[in-house]
């Protein structure tokens, strides 16, 4: 992190991510899709063709000099990583394929730790990554899945009851730290505190959150974290769970094949040590490199500086939104993450969607993967507009026009 960098030109590094440059129907893109995917800066491209052009070999298989550049690298990636969210050591970073896969990771190893009647505890906003992995583990263990519940349309966590059902058999709480549909930021320390206390393992959903923001897992003192590298301007199919060192030597490994063993008989096996015994198989290469230059581009301009660029993006579409007549506007109406999402009255999230496409402007309709909670809400699908360090001020303008445009095309009170 470099907190003593000035400001970034939040106009001008627009340069640096080429697909920005087009025009989507006759119009400039606006691209708010950003809690989806985000797009990618000219240097992680760049480091993508390097790799396959100069170092493309296997890691940690061959003595050879193009198997120890891409060795290198792909260690030098994890170090990157563990330095990213100030973890105590590399040995606490796994790759894996994405925040989904890191869950599932945790949640298919935790298997022999639970006992039927015991209690996973999970929160109403979670996506279905953090929920369904969850609901799979309660069927094969017997233990019961219990959820903290949201208040209301304001999007925040009720935790009033929490210290009881901790208290009460809980094992594993599973948390989002920036909820994907409505923006909620939970107070993750918090969390992790009260959790600790209770003598229960803490999983984070840092999705939202990695690229947004600065992480210290020491300092919100989780057990576990994950997140994604294309939610962060690096690569698809390639992201991260931190585990604190003791837990992941003690869980059995998620995968089994090569690299993830220190010896095999015909009749049994002894598992590599950690991170490598939760590495099965060739791993996504290019994609830690990928993911490596793109935590140098965000740490280059300053985390904390995008979370504060983000937010008040967020906030600005979100007083603009509220000036339509009828809107619906979820989460909280203060502090919130990079996104907004809102419904018109009478009108699907779809319609509203294909018609911003139409003016150029890419937005998500839908469910974003949070079914349970959008059901609780009478919601059951929203427009979500989501920020990241690439957009402006006028793109808000753009996208609050174009949404007034659309109540008015619909006829939804405007």
């Amino acid at each position: 992190m470099n907190p003593s960098a000035p400001t970034p030109d939040w106009t001008a590094l627009r340069a640096d991510f080429p697909i920005l440059d087009q025009a989507v129907h006759g119009r400039p893109l606006v691209y708010l899709d950003n809690a989806a995917t985000t797009q990618k800066p000219r240097a992680v491209i760049a480091a993508l063709s390097r790799y396959y052009e100069r170092d493309n070999a296997n890691v940690h298989r061959a003595i050879h000099e193009l198997s120890s550049r891409a060795t290198a690298a792909y260690e030098a990636a994890r170090a990157r990583a563990a330095a990213f969210i100030h973890a105590a050591s590399a040995e606490e970073i796994v790759f894996t394929r994405g925040t989904t896969e890191s869950i599932n990771l945790v949640a298919y190893a935790f298997t022999p730790r639970l006992r039927p009647g015991d209690v996973i505890l999970a929160t109403e906003m979670e996506h279905h990554s953090n929920l369904v992995p969850w609901q799979l583990l309660a069927r094969r263990t017997g233990a019961q899945l219990r959820l903290v519940p949201v208040t209301g349309d304001d999007g925040r966590l009720d935790l009033s009851g929490l210290d009881g059902l901790l208290a009460d058999r809980a094992r594993l709480f599973a948390f989002t730290h920036i909820s994907n549909s409505l923006g909620t930021i939970n107070p993750v320390a918090e969390l992790c505190a009260r959790a600790r206390r209770a003598g229960v393992v803490t999983l984070v959903d840092a999705a939202q959150s990695a690229g947004h923001r600065p992480l210290d897992v020491q300092a919100l003192g989780c057990d576990f974290l994950a997140f994604s590298g294309h939610k962060m301007a690096g690569p698809t199919g390639i992201g991260v769970l931190y585990g604190r060192h003791a837990l992941l030597d003690a869980l059995d490994p998620f995968q089994a094949g090569g690299e993830m063993i220190a010896s095999v008989q015909f009749d049994a096996s002894t598992w590599n040590k950690v991170p490598h015994k939760f590495e099965a198989g060739t791993p996504d290469i290019a994609g830690t490199v990928g993911l490596h230059a793109a935590m140098d581009y965000l740490d280059g301009l300053g985390r904390a500086a995008i979370a504060a660029h983000d937010e008040r993006l967020a906030q600005l579409a979100y007083e603009r939104l509220r000036a339509v007549p009828g809107i619906r506007l979820l989460g909280p109406a203060g502090a919130r993450g990079g996104l907004v999402s809102f419904a018109l009255p009478g009108v699907h999230a779809h319609d509203v969607v294909t018609f911003a496409d139409q003016e150029g402007v890419a937005l998500r309709g839908g469910h974003h993967c949070t079914q349970p909670l959008l059901r609780k809400l009478g919601a059951p699908a929203t427009t979500r507009a989501s920020f990241y360090l690439y957009n402006t001020e006028a793109e808000v303008d753009r996208l609050a026009d174009v949404i007034r445009q659309a109540a008015r095309f619909f006829g939804s009170g405007v």
